[in-house]
């Protein structure tokens, strides 16, 4: 039934054709492309996501042509007018994107023309849609880059929140997943913040680079009539107009930087994900996320699952995919503009709405955990903690370290044949080991002993990590107790 109802709709379709208007460009052809190629090629379906920016720019050119009297004022107040009606109508949904028209540009352009007539046909004077989509492109990656910064601050003041309620909490810290030395879950929580304050600052980075306008330059030579770059630069907050014409139209380097930050965040927050998701497990049994953040099995009835973190991780995925399509794209593409980058949005679109998405659901569930306190207490004397620790005490004594390295290990090896702590070993049997140990050994065995220790600018210490948290709430701009 329903191939039959598909077939009767295409017969119906080829019996009655609506005719093609005629492109924009179309000047010197006598035929009209084909439905397939009409198809393949349209850009519509996605960039039409462009629709604000390119309306900003399109009056930016237009202020600009009017000011060096390319356009009348007339022409330009109905230009202006115009374009103001199409945003209304589109955020209204009142407007009819069409694929005969291709993409956002022609789309806009070819509806201001039925608007407000003759005037619309100047609008495109000293511009190409090479320049014109470079600076709806540029525009569009700047507001996503401000809309995923304040997805990071989010996160980081979620962080820095659920660190303030867990003061004091000591966890074992690993490397190789294997138990290393005793932290404060504090600096731990704030190592995730530190990373992101990287991430925000590619991006800031990123933004100031792909600053700069390529309107002006049109298909790729710019033009001989009198245009003022620097005014529709300047109207645009752009910090200046491109310089090389080439350049500007044929740079994507913008797209894969902000691709790039976007991915190396996306890594962040798997790490981060994958963290939890292992804490979560019955085997850790460090962390419980509430009803609110968690999900259930469609079989088995008893399972809470931390799925948000799980998707976190996965779609990671994604983001490092997308950028390696655009790097993968502009690969060998000789200069000036291909119509290969077309394919240049769509990554892009799904790399912001990807991060931002990551974003907002790992701040959702760092709000709604909890640590379990007594199950982290209990774990901690597995594994030797105050390993390092000791070592240090000894070196402390004078032995140089290497020397120390090995006496802690016979010390441990001792432990693991009694199956006890190091700070079970009486003192007779540290010095059986060594003659070096004293009494004072025992303020440094234990994790409370050994996080107490620790002193190093940026270290586990309790007096550090207050001093970064304080840091941090600072630069947050964190009210406590809120």
């Amino acid at each position: 039934m329903p191939k039959l109802e598909v077939r009767c709709a295409a017969q119906a379709q080829s019996a009655e054709p609506k005719p093609k208007e005629a492109k924009l460009w179309g000047g010197r052809f006598e035929e009209s492309v084909t439905d397939a190629v009409e198809r393949f090629t349209e850009s519509i379906s996605y960039d039409k996501a462009l629709y604000k920016q390119d309306i900003l720019g399109s009056k930016a050119h237009a202020s600009m042509l009017a000011k060096q009297g390319l356009i009348t004022i007339p022409d330009w107040d109905s230009i202006h007018q115009g374009l103001s009606e199409i945003e209304r109508r589109i955020e209204n949904g009142e407007f009819e994107w069409r694929t005969d028209r291709e993409d956002v540009h022609m789309n806009i352009e070819a509806a201001l023309t039925d608007l407000i007539g003759e005037p619309a046909k100047k609008l495109h004077t000293a511009r190409s849609r090479n320049d014109q989509v470079l600076t709806d492109f540029r525009l569009w990656c700047r507001d996503a880059i401000d809309a995923i910064g304040a997805k990071i601050k989010h996160l980081q003041v979620s962080l820095v929140k659920l660190a303030m309620e867990n003061e004091g909490v000591i966890v074992p810290g690993y490397t190789h997943l294997q138990r290393a030395q005793p932290v404060l879950l504090q600096h731990l929580l704030l190592a995730f913040v530190e990373q992101l304050e990287r991430d925000a600052g590619r991006l800031l980075d990123c933004r100031v680079r792909l600053n700069f306008c390529p309107l002006g330059a049109c298909a790729l030579a710019g033009t001989g009539l009198p245009i003022d770059r620097f005014m529709t630069s300047a109207a645009l907050d752009f910090t200046a107009p491109m310089k090389n014409s080439i350049d500007a139209v044929s740079d994507r380097d913008f797209v894969m930087e902000f691709l790039s930050a976007n991915a190396i965040t996306a890594i962040h927050l798997s790490r981060l994900g994958e963290e939890w998701v292992l804490w979560a497990s019955e085997e850790f049994g460090f962390l419980t996320p509430s009803d609110k953040v968690s999900t259930g099995s469609s079989i088995m009835p008893q399972k809470k699952n931390p799925d948000p973190m799980e998707l976190v991780r996965g779609k990671s995925a994604r983001v490092v995919g997308d950028l390696v399509t655009l790097l993968t794209l502009c690969k060998g593409l000789p200069l000036a503009y291909n119509r290969d980058l077309q394919e240049d949005k769509e990554p892009v679109f799904d790399s912001v709405k990807t991060i931002l998405g990551m974003l907002e659901v790992s701040a959702e569930f760092a709000q709604n955990v909890t640590f379990n306190r007594e199950r982290i207490q209990k774990s901690l004397p597995a594994g030797h903690l105050d390993a390092t620790t000791l070592a240090d005490y000894l070196v402390k004594k004078s032995i140089p370290f290497r020397t120390s390295h090995d006496i802690v290990g016979r010390a441990v090896a001792v432990c693991v044949s009694k199956s006890c702590q190091l700070q079970d070993l009486s003192l007779d049997e540290l010095r059986s080991i060594h003659p070096v140990f004293d009494k004072d050994v025992y303020e440094f065995l234990g994790v409370e002993n050994s996080v107490k220790k620790f002193s190093s600018y940026g270290s586990t210490g309790s007096a550090c990590v207050a001093s970064q948290l304080g840091d941090w709430v600072t630069k947050l701009e964190i009210t406590k107790g809120v």
